[in-house]
C-alpha cells in the first residue's frame, strides 16, 4: 500500500507547496486540505499556464484524484465558487473529484470588515494580515458563534444564526471601529443563492478521509508554514490557525496512524511576507536579488516577500514539530548565479518590538554559478550545488528527498519515491 503523506512548509510559507503537491498526486489517490483558508495561494505551472489556487487542493488538475477541503478550512464561498468557475472555464471537471466538509465555518462579509478594520486601528504595530476575514473567522468558530456551511442547509435555522452573529459584529464595527455596519438581509440573500451552487460537494468528509487513507496514496497539505502556527510560531505575527501536524488532526479527522510519511517543504532561501520577526532577512542588495530573481510576489496578496539566507534553526524546530522524514527543497535554481551562499545556523534572543536578533551565526559555502534549471538527475547536478544540499542534510539530520530545479511540473529530482 502507498504511504499517506503529511506535506507542510518549513518556514513562513510560500515554499512551494502547490507545485510539490501537484508533483505527487501524478501517483496519489486523493488530496486533503486541513487548515487555513483563501489567505493562502498555491501557484503551479502546467504546460507553461499558471494556476493559482487558494481553497481547492492542487490534486485537483490531476483526472484521477480527489480532492478534500477538511472541516478545518474556513471558506469563502464567493472566493470557492470564483475559484470552481475558473478550474471548469479551463476544462477541468470537478465531477466525483472535489468533496467539501460540511462543517466548514464560512467566512461572512462582516469578518472582513472586522479584520481590515483591526488592521487599519493597529497602524504601524499591524500583524500584516490579508484582510480576507481568516482571524475573525476563527475566533467565532472558537468561541462557538461561528456559522458551518452544513447550517445553510435549514434556512430557518442559518437566518437565526446569522442575525445573532452580524448583530454582534455590527456593534463591534459600528461602536468600537466607528465602520459603517452591513445589512444582514442582503448578505442572507446571497449566502443562500451561492449556497445552491457549492451544495453538491458538500459531505460528511470524517469517514471519507479516513477510508481514502485506508487505501492508501493521500496527501495531506496545509496552508502557509510551521513559523505562522497559532502556537508554536513567531506569536502574535502568525496566522490564525493550527498549520503544523496538530492541525492536521482536528482539521480531518484522519486517524494519526494512517500518516506515513512527513515531508517539510524548504525553499532553498528564506522568504516572509508581512510583518514580524525573520532572524536571517537581507535588507541589501543580495536579499533584493534573490527576490528579483525567484519572483518573490505573493500569489494571494500581490505583496513582495522579504527575503534572506536559509535559516536552519527554524527548519530542526519545523522537523521536531511536524516528525518530520524528509525535506523538498525548492527554487534552488534561484542560487544559480551567487558567488558565495550562507547558510543560518543560530542566533540567541529575538526582539518582538524591534525584531532585532542576538549572535546571528552562518556558514559560508561557495555558489555554482551554473544553472540547475530542469535538472531531473541527482548527479547531474553541479559539484557545488550538491555539497549545498548535503551540508543542508548533515545540519538537519534528515534527507532531502526532492529537488525543484524550476517552476514547471517536469523540473523536479525525485532522489526517493516517498510513496
Amino acid at each position: 500500500m502507498k504511504n499517506n503523506i503529511f506535506l507542510i512548509g518549513t518556514h513562513w510559507g510560500d515554499e512551494g507547496k502547490g507545485k510539490v503537491v501537484d508533483v505527487l498526486s501524478a501517483e496519489a489517490t486523493a488530496c486533503v486540505r486541513f487548515q487555513g483558508g483563501h489567505n493562502a495561494g498555491h501557484t503551479l505551472v502546467i504546460n507553461d499556464k499558471k494556476f493559482i489556487l487558494h481553497l481547492i487542493p492542487s490534486g485537483i488538475l490531476r483526472d484521477d484524484v480527489k480532492s478534500v477541503i477538511g472541516n478545518g478550512v474556513v471558506v469563502s464561498i464567493d472566493a470557492l465558487i470564483t475559484e470552481i468557475k475558473e478550474l471548469e472555464n479551463n476544462g477541468i471537471s470537478l465531477d466525483n473529484k472535489l468533496y467539501i466538509s460540511q462543517n466548514c465555518h464560512i467566512i461572512l462579509p462582516t469578518h472582513i470588515a472586522i479584520d481590515q478594520a483591526r488592521e487599519k486601528k493597529l497602524g504601524k504595530k499591524s500583524i500584516g494580515t490579508t484582510g480576507r476575514g481568516i482571524g475573525p473567522c476563527y475566533e467565532d468558530k472558537t468561541s462557538r458563534k461561528g456559522i458551518r456551511l452544513l447550517d445553510l442547509k435549514n434556512e430557518e435555522i442559518f437566518l437565526k444564526k446569522l442575525e445573532n452573529l452580524m448583530e454582534y459584529h455590527n456593534f463591534i464595527l459600528n461602536s468600537y471601529f466607528h465602520e459603517d455596519v452591513i445589512d444582514m438581509k442582503s448578505v442572507a440573500d446571497e449566502l443562500l443563492t451561492k449556497y445552491k451552487l457549492i451544495s453538491k460537494y458538500l459531505i460528511d468528509t470524517d469517514n471519507f478521509i479516513n477510508d481514502l487513507c485506508l487505501k492508501g496514496g493521500v496527501v495531506f497539505e496545509g496552508a502557509q508554514g510551521t513559523m505562522l502556527d497559532i502556537d508554536h510560531g513567531t506569536f502574535p505575527y502568525v496566522t490564525s490557525s493550527n498549520t503544523t501536524l496538530s492541525g492536521l488532526v482536528s482539521g480531518t479527522g484522519v486517524n494519526m496512524s494512517l500518516v506515513n510519511y512527513g515531508l517539510g517543504i524548504t525553499k532553498a532561501y528564506s522568504t516572509r511576507v508581512g510583518h514580524g520577526p525573520f532572524p536571517s532577512e537581507l535588507k541589501n542588495d543580495i536579499g533584493e536579488r534573490i527576490g528579483e530573481i525567484g519572483g518573490e510576489i505573493g500569489a494571494t496578496t500581490g505583496r513582495t516577500r522579504r527575503c534572506g539566507w536559509l535559516d536552519t534553526k527554524v527548519l530542526k524546530k519545523s522537523i521536531r514539530l511536524n516528525n518530520l522524514s524528509g525535506i523538498a527543497l525548492t527554487k534552488i535554481d534561484v542560487l544559480d548565479n551567487f558567488d558565495e551562499i550562507s547558510i543560518c545556523v543560530d542566533y540567541g534572543k529575538i526582539d518582538y518590538e524591534s525584531f532585532a536578533v542576538e549572535d546571528l551565526k552562518f556558514i559560508k559555502l561557495p555558489g555554482w554559478k551554473s544553472s540547475t534549471v530542469g535538472i531531473t538527475n541527482y548527479k547531474d547536478l553541479p559539484k557545488n550545488a550538491k555539497l549545498y544540499i548535503e551540508t543542508i542534510e548533515e545540519l538537519v539530520q534528515i534527507p532531502i528527498d526532492i529537488i525543484s530545479t524550476g517552476p514547471a511540473r517536469d523540473e523536479i529530482i525525485q532522489k526517493t519515491n516517498i510513496f
